[in-house]
This record gives structure tokens, sequence and C-alpha cells, in this order.
């Protein structure tokens, strides 16, 4: 009867533990929850000085990338530099997690073969682990873009929806070897993360359900969603779908929604955010450019180059979709058209966060809104100063 007691008692701590380390929105003594700010932030245009971490949660330094035989490739000089020196900001905030983030849109080429066997799975998950330790990190974030599909010529198989969660459950086991042996366990344990598409495909190439147990953070791509290579303009990180648009294209909201209906839990999903504008040129001069066609260039700008140059200026007038919660710019001059985020659109989103309990935000990238922090303060604010 004692040891039955005993492990009974021994299962409830251990389920609250869990809780308190598995759900970041979990309150403690009756306080606010907690919101993850995750911030990317790449190998150039930045000095130290430039970042803020006490308005951060977590940096994902990107990016590492697989070679060819599957490891993670060696890292330059300036990589290392750069993380000691991203690590060094836990000076200012001791809570600071930095990752390394690897893949992104050019660095997939090899995930599908590193993902492909036990051996190749395990490969892998010791080369993370050796980055890690030896870059003084506390986790690592997969930008695996995209399992199963065509990417910037990518290799892909049909078997990338069922390695996609090998791949991660073996880097986990290899994190929690490590951890075990450097004390990293319980709340400090060695963090697994992942970007994942913000449309429909990445959902059903993948099974997010069964990936995500390997997950901390599920750190959805809500961008993008109108691109360069899109002929008819659009906005590319809307809250929600406008009637005009198109509707089988998906909003942050319906991003969130479809990864919640594929199993992931929804405190741990983060809402990504973009830092920065897409642009279309020779657009058909009807409805302000928004959802017409368009045959010129594309453009990928700054949130920085568009405060200082087109917001309101060069002929270029903002206006509000109320129905998706997003501005853009039309130049009736020039027929340019450009959707972008700005402060006004981060709030609706910041609250659907807080309304949905998800885990927080991420945002791509730092470098983009770096000379007054204008969207990091207003997602700092919105999302932590009014919590405490």
């Amino acid at each position: 009867m004692k040891n039955y007691f005993l492990s009974k008692i021994t299962l409830c701590i251990g389920l609250m533990l869990s809780c308190l380390i598995c759900c970041p929105l979990a309150s403690v003594n009756g306080q606010s929850p907690t919101y993850v700010i995750i911030g990317y932030v790449t190998g150039n245009g930045w000095t130290k000085d430039q970042i803020d971490p006490t308005k951060l949660t977590h940096i994902n330094y990107a990016f590492a990338v697989p070679d060819s035989t599957g490891k993670l490739a060696q890292m330059t000089t300036k990589d290392a530099v750069n993380m000691a020196a991203l690590v060094s900001l836990k000076a200012k905030n001791k809570d600071l997690k930095v990752l390394l983030s690897v893949g992104g849109w050019g660095g997939c080429n090899y995930f599908s073969d590193a993902a492909l066997t036990d051996a190749s799975r395990r490969a892998f998950a010791n080369s993370a682990a050796d980055a890690l330790i030896k870059h003084k990190l506390d986790g690592i974030d997969i930008d695996w873009e995209y399992p199963a599909q065509v990417g910037a010529g990518n290799i892909y198989r049909p078997a990338d929806n069922a390695n996609f969660t090998l791949f991660l459950k073996a880097i986990r086991d290899r994190l929690d070897e490590q951890g075990k042996l450097d004390n990293r366990t319980g709340k400090n344990h060695y963090l697994l993360t992942a970007a994942t598409g913000g449309d429909t495909a990445f959902i059903s190439h993948t099974n997010l359900g069964k990936a995500q147990k390997y997950l901390d953070y599920v750190n959805i791509m809500t961008y993008d969603l109108y691109h360069g290579n899109d002929i008819v303009t659009g906005h590319h990180s809307p809250l929600y779908q406008s009637k005009m648009g198109n509707q089988s294209r998906n909003s942050s909201a319906s991003a969130v929604d479809g990864h919640i209906r594929a199993g992931v839990p929804a405190s741990k999903i983060v809402l990504g955010l973009p830092f920065y504008g897409r642009g279309w040129a020779d657009v058909t001069d009807k409805g302000r450019g928004l959802y017409q066609p368009a045959t010129g260039k594309h453009s990928f700008i700054s949130h920085d180059k568009l405060a200082a140059d087109y917001i309101g200026k060069n002929g270029f007038v903002r206006y509000w979709d109320a129905e998706a919660k997003a501005p853009y710019l039309w130049n009736a001059d020039t027929h340019t058209f450009i959707t972008y985020e700005d402060e006004e659109s981060l709030a609706p989103k910041i609250a659907y966060v807080k309304a949905k309990k998800l885990a927080g935000v991420m945002f791509w990238e730092y470098t983009y809104d770096l000379k007054e922090d204008k969207l990091l303060n207003k997602v700092d604010h919105d999302l932590r100063e009014s919590s405490r």
C-alpha cells in the first residue's frame, strides 16, 4: 500500500513538472502567462550593440546547413564569432536562449538524405549536438523547407513525410542524452524547435501531430503567403483572408487553425511575423492594386527601408484592409503595390495570440527593423509589457 501511494505521488509530481516545462502559457501563482518572442538573426548586417536581448526570449541564429554527407556542415569563423556575441547577450538577459537554426530556403538540399535512415538521422543528431556544445547554445531549430516537396533545388522524397517525424525524434533523443551529461534537464533542457510552412501543403506533407511531440515550439512562417512567384498581388501576411482575396490561400489565422487540427497544441504554436514587405510593379490600376495582376518586377523591402522611403512618401499612399487586418501601399503614378507589416497590423495579431493561447511570436528577421525597433517595440509592449 505504501508503494502504491508513493507511485501515485511520483506520478502526480511528474505530471505537474511536465506541465510547467511544456506549457509556456502556464500561469504561476496567478501571474499573467509568459509569451515567447523569438527573433531570427542572420550572419550579416548587425553588431552586438544593436541587438536588444531584453525584448527577446529566444534568438535563432540563421543558418547552418546539412552537408552532402547528411551531417551539419562546418560553420565559418564568422559564424562562430557571431554566435559567441549572441550568447554574450545573456549578461543583459539571463533567461535568453540562443539556438542554431538549420536550413532555410536555400539550405535544405540535403535534409532528405539526413533524415533517410536510422544511421543518417543519428549522424546528423550527433553533429547538431556537437555544434550546440561547441558554441554553448541552448538548442536547435530545424527549418526544413519543405519535406516531400519541391523547394530551392532540394532533394525530396515521398518518404520525407514519415522521416520528418523520425528525424526530429532522433535529434530530440540526442539532445536529451546530452542534457543529462550537462545537467540540462527539466525547465533548462536543450530546446528543439521547427519552422513550419504557413500554407496547407506543409501540413499535408508531414505528420505534425506526431512530430510536435519532439518539439518545444512550432514556429509557423505565417508570411510570404503571397510572394515573388505570384503574378497577382495580395497580402503576404494577413491575419484573416479578405472576401475579395483568393480563398484557397491561407491567412495567419487559418494556418494556425490548420496546425491545431493536425494535432499541434496551441501552447506550442508560435505565430510568425514579417519585418519586411513585398512589392509588385506594373500592377493593374484597379482597386488600389490589391488582388490585381502584375507584370513588373517583384521587390523585397525591409521595414527600415519602407519607413524611410515608402510609407506616405514618394507617391505611396497607405491603405488599410479591415477584413484582413493588414496595411498596403499603392502608388498610382508608378502602378506599384506593396504588402507589409506595421504597428497597427501587429496589434490584432498579438491580441489573436493571446485569445488563442498561443506560445507567442517569432519574426524574420532582426536586421530589417534595426534602426528604430518600431515593430519589436510594439511586440514587446503589447505581448509582454501589458501582461506584467
